[in-house]
């Protein structure tokens, strides 16, 4: 089992490219990592890596030795999935990335917790777009088009997009009736922590008509944060309905420019294709994707 356990740190080494991020992985110091991999290079008499003071790279004999490790692991995978199956009771740790939306995911995630019990999540709140596989994570929850053909995917569900404002900031400044008129409003603007680029409001426009100017209010890279502020009458925002929908339905805020936008976001499950589904794998999709209110 010690030569499993450091097949299974040399992998998540390789595809992290950095024994500090295996390290955390396992919960083990990134020196430990290292050990474990000095080990296994003098048991095989041959180096696996390259090494400098920023990064890690296979040499082409650990490339090799990767795709015949990945192979075993998978079917120890597979092995345990097997047994799993037959106790009937899904169980293991799961990593699991998803979008910084807790109001949206923590009762699914509670819920599922609670139907699971062997089960303990690894939970990644995050809206950088994390990478599955070199991160090390069991699964995924995005939005929007995905097309990175190693990973496998399931649709949870969508909902519709629109702008929207609190009842007080029209009672002050008045109703927008046209998308040009928000250079003259407050905007409350989301940015992608991953690229700084401020999220565009697709407005359907005449043809050769440019996107209005959006003054910018606020801007901020989690969305959780401009709803506080929307809801405080601080200004306009776009926002998917499944965020605001009971303040929607109670009048606190309202739709605005409806004529002009027809958007939806799309929230999907993702998981590394290559490898074995285990029985938790496979049970925490089912339940995402049953019980997931969007």
């Amino acid at each position: 089992m010690d030569s499993l356990s450091g097949i299974s740190m040399f992998v998540t080494a390789a595809e992290m490219r950095s024994f500090t991020r295996a390290a955390a992985h396992f919960g083990v110091s990134s020196s430990a990592v290292g050990k474990s991999i000095a080990r296994m290079e003098e048991r095989l008499n041959v180096r696996l890596f390259h090494r400098s003071t920023r990064s890690i790279t296979l040499t082409a004999e650990g490339q090799l030795f990767l795709e015949r490790c990945r192979r075993i692991l998978s079917e120890v995978e597979a092995a345990e999935a097997e047994l799993s199956e037959l106790s009937g009771t899904p169980s293991g740790r799961l990593r699991v990335s998803a979008p910084q939306l807790t109001g949206l995911l923590m009762p699914t995630l509670t819920g599922f917790m609670r139907r699971y019990p062997d089960i303990a999540l690894d939970i990644d709140l995050s809206d950088r777009m994390v990478d599955i596989i070199e991160e090390g994570f069991d699964a995924v929850i995005r939005t929007g088009a995905q097309s990175d053909s190693r990973l496998a995917s399931r649709r949870i569900g969508s909902c519709k997009q629109v702008v929207v404002v609190a009842a007080s900031y029209l009672k002050q400044h008045g109703t927008p009736s046209h998308p040009s008129e928000l250079a003259q409003h407050a905007c409350l603007l989301h940015k992608f922590p991953a690229t700084g680029r401020i999220e565009r409001w697709p407005f359907r426009l005449a043809e050769g008509v440019a996107d209005p100017v959006l003054k910018e209010r606020m801007t901020c890279t989690t969305i959780e944060a401009i709803t506080y502020a929307l809801l405080e009458g601080e200004g306009i925002a776009f926002l998917p309905t499944f965020i605001v929908e009971d303040e929607l339905k109670t009048g606190r805020l309202q739709i605005i420019l409806e004529d002009y936008m027809d958007q939806t976001v799309t929230f999907s499950m993702l998981w590394p294709a290559s490898r074995h589904a285990s029985p938790k794998l496979r049970a925490f999709i089912d339940y995402v994707v049953a019980n997931m209110r969007i």
